[in-house]
């Protein structure tokens, strides 16, 4: 059993492939314990708008390839060339650096630990967790910590929440005038309504399959909610749209935004779709009146104080490769204890074999110390045995190499 990364990013596919990998967080537990039935020890799942990877125990990565393309329903060669696959050190390395936001899209961004701390905390109350991921992610979540306090990767950073009301401002100008619509109540959404609400635009609107949760975020922005079902005929009131769900199919179609259009009169919409999988159709993007833009067309937003983070980012990966050293010592004691126990019962079995054959001589009035010469003989001549025989059996280089190792499991003087 080995420790395997696989998954899609960011830097890996665009929102077109990472959509159809993305898992419903409502059925997460359900992926969990299904992918647990594919001769998979150990198993957790990291979703989110940017990235779906399995950290998973594993004999072969192909399992875990197998069972994504099975459980989403596609072919592998529709992922192949977008995915990667980390093994051991590597996988260790890539749990760090993704808790520390050095494998974000934005940089040093902060959104990134709690959504892995979330994914772990699912996948420990499912129970898909054993000792080697438990360890790693204590671990994982420790060295987040130390890089973000001992160094600037966080300061600077520009959020995808704070892009998305920059890039409305950028085209609305002052948003004092505009009618916002949010849809969705997760983090996402509240980091937007906390940035946009500071720039007082006239209204505020939360949309939410569930209506409590979205009251309780509108009355923290001082605003309205109503249910998502109410969209169709409302739409048209809204100068700006930001969403973010867990949806698997769109929110917001085709249809919808142009029978907004036409009662607005073909005035401007602009909207961001920050999810993934989309709540906004592409095609929405093509109609003329209408400024669509995704979390990949946010990235070169993102590029403010960029160069002290790039520097934080050299020193936090310093202190990454460190902590990895460490966890691949440990990953690597961890992984010889079957053998090491292997060694011991054998020789617990000799033990055994030769007490019950020197019992059955002092029965027979055999004396003690005659009893004991035999039975250290025979010990002695047993552990010998298998390696005096491998010696004999060996030739050319696996000879020379057996030799070196039998003088450094052994003192021999010779």
């Amino acid at each position: 059993m080995q420790l395997y990364t696989v998954g899609i990013n960011h830097t890996t596919a665009p929102i077109a492939i990472r959509e159809k990998v993305a898992f419903d967080p409502d059925h997460l537990s359900q992926a969990l314990l299904d992918l647990m039935t594919h001769k998979v020890s150990e198993a957790a799942i990291l979703s989110t708008c940017n990235r779906s990877e399995i950290y998973a125990k594993a004999r072969d990565p192909k399992i875990i390839i197998d069972w994504l393309c099975k459980y989403h329903g596609i072919k592998l060669k529709t992922i192949e060339s977008h995915l990667y696959v980390y093994e051991n050190q590597e996988a260790i390395q890539h749990a760090f650096r993704v808790a520390s936001g050095l494998d974000s899209m934005v940089l040093g961004e902060p959104q990134i630990l709690g959504q892995m701390k979330q994914a772990i905390k699912t996948a420990e109350n499912t129970g898909s967790l054993g000792v080697l991921l438990n360890k790693l992610f204590q671990k994982t979540f420790s060295v987040a910590k130390e890089v973000r306090t001992k160094t600037d990767i966080g300061m600077s950073s520009i959020s995808m929440a704070a892009a998305s009301i920059k890039l409305a401002e950028s085209i609305f100008g002052d948003l004092k005038a505009s009618k916002v619509l949010l849809i969705g109540a997760g983090e996402m959404i509240e980091l937007c309504a906390e940035h946009i609400k500071n720039r007082y635009p006239k209204s505020m609107t939360v949309a939410n399959r569930s209506l409590d949760r979205g009251l309780n975020l509108a009355k923290k922005i001082k605003g309205d909610a109503c249910l998502i079902s109410e969209l169709y005929d409302r739409l048209h009131e809204f100068d700006i749209v930001l969403s973010s769900t867990a949806s698997q199919l769109p929110i917001v179609g085709l249809g919808m935004v142009e029978r907004a259009l036409k009662t607005r009169r073909n005035r401007p919409i602009f909207m961001v779709d920050l999810a993934v999988p989309r709540d906004i159709e592409p095609e929405v993007g093509k109609l003329s009146d209408v400024y669509l833009y995704t979390v990949d067309d946010l990235s070169h937003l993102i590029e403010e104080g960029l160069t002290n983070r790039q520097s934080a980012a050299i020193e936090a990966q310093k202190m990454i490769d460190h902590h990895v050293k460490d966890f691949t010592q440990w990953f690597k004691t961890r992984t010889i204890v079957p053998t090491i126990k292997a060694l011991r019962d054998h020789a617990e079995s000799y033990r055994i074999t030769e007490l019950k054959k020197a019992q059955k001589l002092l029965n027979q009035g055999m004396k003690p110390e005659e009893v004991l010469d035999v039975l250290s003989k025979a010990l002695a001549n047993k552990f010998v045995h298998h390696p005096s025989q491998a010696l004999n059996q060996a030739k050319g280089e696996e000879h020379e190499l057996l030799t070196k190792t039998l003088k450094k499991i052994y003192p021999l003087k010779n």
